[in-house]
């Protein structure tokens, strides 16, 4: 498959950015021509920042599927499509040409019509990192329904709620997963998340474990057994539904700064040209290339870059069930030798976390194939920067620092690898049909370079958000309201003397913990359910592996006695009403919270005492109580 759109050379890029940005109907109607429609688009783009509304392609008709699928069966059919890799080395790996991947998504396809899930339903698919993961995810959008994934390590309650939100009466989930040397038990967590959400009519479950598990009758079914009636049928073909560009594609939940889960919305073609475009320009992307990302699907890095940007590319995607960790600290390296893995994208924390192991784990492995390096997630510091380029990429492969979110859609500021030049712990230059600029606090541009600001777009690109499901104005007020006629990362950034970008992380009440994204809100909710806790609250701290860690300053009236019990209780809660992710790395006990005569909390003050800056606290007169600042800072931990 070849790329007319695939920039090769610093002129291209230059010539690209110009016309995307003069002509950014021409521009992306051009590319969209390549991909195949059912009816052509009436109109490339509407828009308006104000309300939002923003519509790509509109009036044009296509099924995300065909053009992941059935367009390339003629020319790679029997090329690999996913290559999958077991959490147990031993395990024999399962590789799906894109012939038995499209039989077996139009397979599924028919399992859920067969269970009433019609155009349009929500599926919930809470899954581990197994092949049929992918094939649940492209069965719904096959026949027009909406997938909500949920990332396999939340807890019951999370998923209750994203249920609710979505009224997602059907849900794909596994007996049991594997991480490492842990079985999660996915079904038992869904029974307890279903407690709350008698409206789901079918849960499917596919055999993974083996673990027991109760089987409610008339609600729940087994993936084989569904997978049997159909092939009883004859298998029979599902062909792909019709859909709109602007039809929603799926829902995926992120942490924003009040306690509920935002659902962002993403819709079929702008989503599909979006994915695609940065994907085979980002990486380079080269038929052939065995592509890895190691994020998990349950995240958007594993919605656009482990299935729809490669797949519409014709690529082979590699997924891995596991840890990079398990059963040991070369566990990355083994499988990009297995595989002659060409593209390695991953997280700085799996990166600063291999570090940690030293060299040994990486000897004795060639890494020949790398092409090209990858991070997402988060800002990537330059220790790790340079540790990447020399010990895996040793120094020949060009390393792209991606800057992007899960409302984005798609890479949205990142060096093209091998193209436009890279530059340590910077995402550098963005896309073409990406117009970011940088505004002070009152929302006036920062011209010129060597220049800070809050990180805005003023002009929309094809695989941006279109709403935040069941409540638009929600996605009005987070990200379009802060500055006029802007959408608003949420980002601070610094832009160098050459004009590139380096992300500096959250300037809201969202902590950005091993590159997932974590509302302050949402974790003060869990740890203000513990009956002991009076009133708590949460901010971010530099942590060495992660990024950021959580730090919860707490007011416990507890019967606790033994601080370390007390802690141990707390995060237990925070796991059960989020999951694991979200648990406090420091829990300090203290008397009060600052506090402004309003009753607001200054998160500032406790940020600076977490950061260790105490000499930074500026100043405290205006606090209703100004000595607990002492207190605290005398306590940190």
């Amino acid at each position: 498959m070849s790329f007319p759109y695939q920039i090769k050379s610093v002129d291209q890029y230059k010539a690209a950015y110009d016309k995307s940005v003069n002509d950014p109907e021409g521009f992306w109607g051009e590319i969209a021509s390549s991909f195949y429609w059912r009816k052509k688009w009436d109109k490339v783009l509407e828009w308006d920042f104000k309300k939002p509304t923003i519509k790509w392609f509109a009036g044009g008709k296509l099924n995300i599927t065909e053009n992941c699928l059935d367009r390339h069966l003629n020319t790679l059919g029997n090329t690999p499509a996913i290559i999958w890799e077991s959490n147990d080395p031993e395990e024999p790996n399962r590789v799906l040409t894109y012939r038995e991947l499209h039989a077996k998504v139009v397979q599924f396809a028919n399992v859920l019509k067969n269970n009433g899930v019609q155009k349009g339903d929500r599926v919930c698919i809470y899954m581990g990192m197994v092949p049929e993961l992918a094939i649940a995810v492209l069965a719904c959008a096959r026949i027009g329904a909406i997938h909500s994934v949920v990332f396999g390590g939340f807890s019951a309650q999370s998923i209750s709620d994203r249920l609710q939100d979505a009224k997602a009466e059907f849900v794909v989930t596994c007996d049991g997963g594997f991480r490492g040397n842990k079985e999660i038990p996915l079904k038992s967590v869904i029974d307890d998340a279903l407690v709350q959400c008698h409206f789901v009519k079918r849960v499917i479950v596919l055999t993974r474990t083996r673990t027991q598990v109760s089987m409610i009758e008339g609600r729940d079914v087994w993936w084989e057994e569904e997978i049997r009636k159909v092939e009883a049928q004859g298998n029979p073909d599902c062909v792909a539904e019709e859909m709109d560009a602007e039809d929603m594609l799926f829902i995926l939940y992120t942490s924003g700064s009040t306690g509920k889960p935002k659902g962002v919305v993403h819709t079929c073609g702008g989503y599909m040209v979006y994915t695609n475009y940065s994907f085979v320009n980002v990486f380079q992307y080269q038929p052939g290339d065995v592509h890895f990302c190691t994020a998990d699907i349950g995240w958007i890095t594993g919605h656009s870059y482990i299935v729809y940007g490669p797949l519409s590319a014709g690529a082979t995607s590699l997924m891995f069930e596991g840890i990079p960790t398990w059963p040991n600290a070369g566990r990355f390296w083994d499988i990009v030798d297995k595989y002659k893995v060409n593209v390695l994208y991953t997280a700085p924390t799996a990166i600063r976390s291999l570090m940690g192991f030293g060299l040994d784990p990486v000897k004795g492995h060639s890494l020949d194939s790398v092409k090209v390096l990858g991070t997402v997630g988060e800002p990537i510091n330059e220790e790790a920067w340079h540790w990447y380029d020399e010990q895996i990429g040793k120094k020949k492969c060009p390393i792209v620092d991606t800057w992007w979110q899960t409302e984005t859609g798609g890479i949205l500021i990142s060096n093209l690898a091998g193209v436009t030049p890279a530059k340590p712990a910077h995402a550098t230059l963005p896309l073409p049909g990406v117009q970011p600029l940088l505004v002070d606090e009152n929302g006036k541009e920062v011209t010129g370079n060597s220049v800070s600001g809050n990180l805005c777009i003023k002009f929309p690109w094809p695989g941006m958000l279109r709403t935040t499901y069941g409540d638009h104005e929600r996605c009005r007020v987070n990200y379009f309201a802060t500055y006029e006629n802007l959408y608003f990362t949420g980002d601070g950034c610094l832009r160098d003397e050459n004009g590139n970008y380096r992300i500096t992380g959250r300037v809201d009440d969202v902590l950005n913990v091993s590159g997932h994204r974590i509302g302050t809100a949402e974790v003060e909710n869990a740890i203000n359910m513990h009956a002991g806790v009076v009133e708590s609250a949460v901010v971010g701290y530099p942590h060495d592996i992660k990024g950021q860690g959580i730090y919860a300053f707490v007011i416990y009236q507890g019967t606790h006695g033994d601080d370390a019990l007390a802690r141990q209780d707390i995060t237990k809660t925070v796991s059960k009403i989020i999951g694991a992710i979200a648990k406090p790395d420091k829990i300090q006990f203290v008397s009060g919270l600052p506090k402004t005569r309003s009753g607001k909390i200054m998160r500032r003050i406790l940020r600076k005492i977490a950061e260790g800056e105490i000499d930074k606290l500026g100043d405290t007169t205006t606090l209703l109580d100004p000595s607990v600042v002492d207190e605290i800072a005398k306590g940190r931990l």
